[in-house]
């Protein structure tokens, strides 16, 4: 038996306690729990010592089982190998935060009148102090005079009018749960595994994933002769080679100057995308502009962001990026128009990295080449050509164009197909729909469902802000609907033609006679593709895909916001809300200033956070009660009303148990990670103003995990149409077992039921690990 300091045969020598955390962090979210032990070592016969006894069961409290072939690797661990691990869950699972909300026992409301706060503020503020000097009532240790009768005081654990708390809790609840979720063991080969599928993933990485292959990087080598599909995942891969010093392996990987700027912009701003600087600074500036009485706060933050981006390079950064330069495999002319897009950005960078002065240098001869030719446009662009060809009507030169970048032409078919024509246009894209990545003919094929009809609202994702409605291109009306919908469905056909035609191309080889079958579990039906939707949440349990619905246990849901962990006491505050639609277009919100509403109450407002420990919000949502009101819809929400540049990541996300989950009369703690279904962590550069983060069908008794951002403070800046729009694609979308039902029909394979028996097997829990899923889309 290994231990976590010795060394296997696929693992990495030496593991520290640093990386075995990062491994354990990673298996988790992939339902598994990392031990450095080879699988044909573990004694499937052993007895289960005491300490495995203990550590299976407090597992237990807090949500997780183990597996069989787990339980018995787990004897070979020492007390304090175990209790490192059970730390780290814990620490994951948030146990030893503050989980007190403002009221105690918020599940009985309070009775006081959501107006008492207008009599604390005459008496505080409008009344010039005169009314604090009658001393009428306490004051709080915030300094504000509450008067008698206006708050039950003693129902509270801080000001009832600031928010501030003054109580924190030092226990949660454990063990209500109804549902275990299983963790299997996950070996160095396995971790190996999930580092190249990562590494190899043919759909752009989320957060979760892209945070995984970060702390992965740091433990495993890069293998030798690895290709990566995906441009933003070699920046990930360039960064940590660089900062290792392996500069040689990650020139490697450097195929163009946009790869260059690529890089040299990730490690200025921490996008992975090249964003605009005038992007980066409005965000920043609107993100900050949180009340109207700190109006300037927005511009002071953009001038301090202003300053964060400007360049400023070693000698030892600026030679190493004109060895790039000039080692580029490309002539000078091919070079600079690459470098054209983004122009205005390589000017500064030119000149922040000082290359004018390495061109001049012996051996930098294609450096000074490119940079000429860049500088006197000696060239003629690839765009400019399709460009001029469009504006003169000249079809058969712009399709001939297109065809020569395939992506392209799919990003602006539909364009092209209002302009000259679908037949023309498609019979020249069906020539090269072959070589379009996977991923790219399934974001067509969706995004043909909504483009051509025009009263449906098409929401678009920046890589940086909120979601921005796209208005609908005015060429439609010309249209009758069946010719709307004869171009849709032509879009599709040739997509799931040249899908089919991907997949019987790489059929496996088998022996004469063998028949092939397959086993696609319902639930796969109901889970959408995972391209073009990007999360920017950080998945600390099992990793869902946008749009993936989870079943929803008991008549309770309690969603939760926790903040603050790990910073020091002040005033920063977050609401968590949610707005109940009806069946008829009704929509009643329950928020901060309204604690109870159909089928919702709230925990109360909380205005500040203790020290290093946090805070958290609560709303419980009564399923017959919303039932019996008629609800169709309940939108699960997350605000930054008003918080600083120091806010850390917030937790966002919801609990159930067919077991009734309890509120505690003295503190109002409602915590329970047993009971917890799913929650994500979200990056706080990502978080602009509001967040919603999930919508429950009441009538199905589901909940659908979604990331919509806009640019409020408060739940009224969310349009519900956004919110059912993006549902409505979601559901258009297609599904993970509709593209395995492609893949049976173009293979030659026998759907059956049982998933024990089938030669390839595809069920919910492969669907949760979505760089497998990605696999497919290879």
């Amino acid at each position: 038996m290994m231990t976590s300091d010795s060394i296997s045969s696929g693992s990495v020598a030496g593991l520290g306690p640093s990386s075995v955390e990062s491994l354990i962090r990673v298996a988790l979210r992939y339902n598994g729990l990392f031990l450095n032990v080879e699988k044909d070592e573990i004694d499937m016969r052993s007895p289960v010592s005491v300490e495995v006894k203990a550590f299976v069961s407090r597992l237990n409290e807090i949500g997780f089982s183990i597996s069989e072939e787990l339980l018995h690797a787990l004897n070979g661990l020492t007390c304090e190998m175990l209790a490192s691990i059970t730390q780290v869950i814990e620490n994951i699972m948030g146990v030893n935060l503050n989980w007190a909300p403002l009221i105690k026992g918020w599940d009985v409301p309070t009775g006081d009148s959501r107006y008492a706060v207008l009599g604390v503020y005459f008496s505080n503020d409008f009344a010039g102090g005169r009314l604090r000097d009658s001393k009428e009532g306490p004051i709080l240790q915030c300094g504000h005079l509450i008067p008698k009768d206006l708050f039950t005081l003693e129902r509270y654990n801080g000001c009832p009018y600031c928010g501030k708390p003054f109580e924190t809790a030092d226990f949660i609840y454990i063990g209500q749960g109804s549902v275990l979720k299983e963790l299997r063991l996950l070996t160095p080969a396995d971790m190996h595994e999930i580092f190249n599928s990562l590494l190899g993933s043919p759909a752009p990485l989320d957060a979760t994933m892209r945070d995984s292959l970060e702390k992965l990087l740091k433990i495993f080598p890069l293998p030798q002769n690895f290709r990566i599909e995906m441009k933003e995942t070699a920046m990930l891969v360039i960064d940590t080679l660089v900062r290792l010093g392996r500069e040689s392996e990650a020139l490697a990987l450097i195929k163009t100057p946009t790869d260059i700027l690529r890089y040299l912009w990730y490690k200025k701003t921490g996008y992975v995308q090249i964003i605009r600087p005038r992007t980066i600074l409005d965000a920043t500036r609107k993100s900050a502009n949180r009340t109207e009485f700190y109006y300037n706060r927005g511009t002071v933050r953009r001038d301090a962001k202003k300053r964060e981006l400007r360049l400023k390079y070693n000698r030892r950064e600026c030679l190493r990026v004109a060895r790039w330069l000039n080692a580029l495999p490309l002539p000078a002319r091919q070079a600079a128009e690459m470098m054209h897009t983004h122009r205005g950005m390589w000017v500064r960078m030119i000149r922040a990295l000082r290359l004018g002065e390495y061109s001049r240098k012996k051996g930098f001869e294609h450096l000074a080449e490119i940079l000429d030719v860049f500088y006197k446009e000696k060239y003629s662009t690839w765009q400019g050509r399709v460009d001029r060809a469009c504006e003169a009507g000249d079809a058969d030169k712009t399709l001939e164009l297109l065809k020569e970048r395939p992506g392209v032409f799919a990003r602006c078919l539909f364009a092209m197909m209002m302009r000259f024509g679908a037949q023309r246009v498609l019979a020249a894209f069906s020539e090269i729909s072959d070589s379009l990545p996977l991923r790219l003919l399934i974001s067509l094929s969706n995004a043909a469902e909504v483009y051509f009809i025009p009263s449906m609202i098409r929401m678009c994702r920046p890589s940086i802000g909120k979601r921005i409605p796209i208005p609908f291109n005015r060429k439609l009306y010309y249209l009758s609907p069946k010719e709307r919908q004869d171009m849709a469905n032509a879009v599709e056909n040739i997509c799931r033609e040249s899908i089919t035609r991907r997949f019987a191309s790489s059929v496996p080889e088998r022996s004469i006679g063998e028949s092939a079958t397959i086993y696609i579990e319902p639930c796969l039906y109901e889970i959408p593709v995972s391209v073009a939707d990007r999360t920017t949440s950080i998945q600390s349990t099992s990793d869902a895909l946008m749009g993936m619905s989870i079943p929803v246990e008991g008549d309770t849901v309690r969603i939760f916001l926790h903040w603050g962990e790990g910073l020091p006491a002040q005033l920063m505050n977050m609401d968590i809300a949610c707005r109940v639609i009806m069946e008829d277009g009704r929509e009643d919100d329950c928020y901060s200033f309204n604690f109870k509403c159909v089928g919702a109450m709230h925990s109360g407002d909380i205005g500040g956070i203790p020290d290093k420990v946090g805070t958290v919000e609560y709303i419980d949502l009564s399923l017959p009660e919303l039932d019996a009101a008629g609800a169709k819809y309940v939108i699960f929400v997350g605000n930054a009303y008003d918080v600083g540049p120091e806010l850390t990541d917030p937790v966002m996300g919801w609990m159930n148990s067919a077991n009734p989950m309890k509120i505690s009369e003295e503190t109002g703690v409602a915590y329970d990670p047993s009971c917890v279904r799913h929650f994500v962590r979200i990056r706080s550069e990502y978080l602009l103003k509001g967040m919603a983060f999930g919508v429950l069908e009441v009538s199905k008794r589901r909940i659908i995990w979604m990331e919509l951002p806009y640019m409020s403070r408060s739940l009224y800046g969310l349009k519900s149409n956004w919110v059912n729009s993006l549902l409505e694609r979601l559901s258009n979308k297609m599904s993970v077992g509709e593209l395995l039902d492609l893949k049976a029909s173009a293979q030659g394979l026998t759907k059956v039921d049982d998933p024990d028996s089938a030669t390839e097997s595809y069920t919910c829990e492969w669907a949760l690990n979505p760089a497998a899923v990605s696999v497919l889309l290879g």
